[in-house]
């Protein structure tokens, strides 16, 4: 008479566990984000990839519901980044906040390979903007083809900074060189930081990177800008003629900056980050922002960005391979 009871309390605790299991199971992913969330940057602070983390946690903070802290990590060619956040727990609170030329270029270089796309979930992209030619105040040129005709004058004299060995600056560079007929010096840095230091003190002669960086010093008259690589002439810089404009229209670089997670992040994660960058991107106040710094708030789901992703490593391998740049 006894036994039934306990097969009945076993059977109800086994529909209270079963029960439970999808509800804990809700309440752990709508939990997402349950503390701070880390974007881990591949440059020293003071570049466009530094300013777009800063102008996204700024935004996304109160729109996800948690803070948002910006981590540096430049160097190697922004592998250590990215194989910092490939090694992360994927549980959504460590993300790289990525560059496309170290996301389509260096991998390109590194022949043993401490990360690839495959790694990384694509989340969105955040900011585009194309390069700008910039030169030190002192340097003795107004335009591109005076540039280009005082580099023929002084073979090997002139030298452009970069933010790394086959960074996107560096390949620009080289794009220049074949384009003009010219042979320049590159100096590679840590990040657009550094090299802007440098070229502001003089240490160099010029260099290529997207706007937001040089346009306080642009706009102090410390800095000359020769060009725009885009096919479009910059809003905050309508002055300044293109690449085409000036003569050289294979002079064509544009840099996209852009949120990735490990890949087997779960999803619920992912989801509330696409659809609150999603907002952030495309609220006015931050467009307005991007423009005035010289780039375009340019929001790409998860499925556009993994396209343009495999598309630029596809283009960038025949530039890489046709200016026999290598790995350091």
């Amino acid at each position: 008479m006894q036994r039934p009871l306990p097969r009945r309390l076993a059977l109800a605790t086994l529909a209270a566990c079963a029960a439970a299991l999808p509800l804990g199971t809700v309440a752990q992913q709508a939990a997402y984000p349950a503390k701070p969330v880390t974007l881990v940057v591949p440059t020293a602070a003071g570049g466009t990839t530094d300013l777009s983390a800063r102008m996204l946690a700024q935004a996304l903070g109160p729109v996800l519901g948690q803070s948002v802290v910006v981590d540096n990590k430049g160097g190697g060619n922004g592998n250590i980044a990215a194989a910092t956040v490939k090694r992360a727990e994927p549980d959504g609170y460590t993300l790289l906040m990525q560059y496309s030329g170290y996301h389509v270029i260096s991998p390109l270089l590194t022949a043993q390979k401490a990360w690839d796309a495959g790694d990384f979930q694509p989340i969105a992209n955040v900011l585009s903007a194309p390069q700008i030619i910039v030169v030190r105040d002192g340097l003795p040129v107004k335009t591109l083809g005076e540039l280009v005709a005082y580099a023929k004058a002084n073979p090997g004299k002139l030298n452009y900074a970069s933010s790394g060995n086959g960074s996107l600056q560096h390949v620009t560079g080289a794009m220049l060189e074949q384009q003009g007929g010219v042979k320049m010096v590159h100096v590679p840095y840590k990040g657009t930081g550094p090299a802007l230091q440098d070229l502001l003190g003089g240490q160099v002669d010029l260099t290529f990177g997207t706007a937001p960086p040089f346009m306080p010093h642009i706009q102090a008259g410390k800095l000359r800008v020769l060009a725009v690589t885009g096919k479009e002439r910059l809003p905050s810089l309508p002055n300044v003629p293109t690449t085409a404009e000036a003569g050289y229209p294979k002079v064509d670089a544009t840099s996209w900056f852009a949120l990735f997670a490990p890949a087997n992040t779960p999803r619920a994660a992912v989801d509330k980050l696409v659809a609150d960058v999603r907002t952030v991107v495309q609220n006015p106040a931050f467009q307005q922002k991007a423009q005035e710094q010289g780039a375009t708030a340019d929001y790409q789901n998860p499925q556009q960005l993994g396209a343009r992703v495999k598309s630029d490593l596809a283009t960038w391998a025949q530039v890489v391979k046709a200016a026999n740049i290598q790995a350091e």
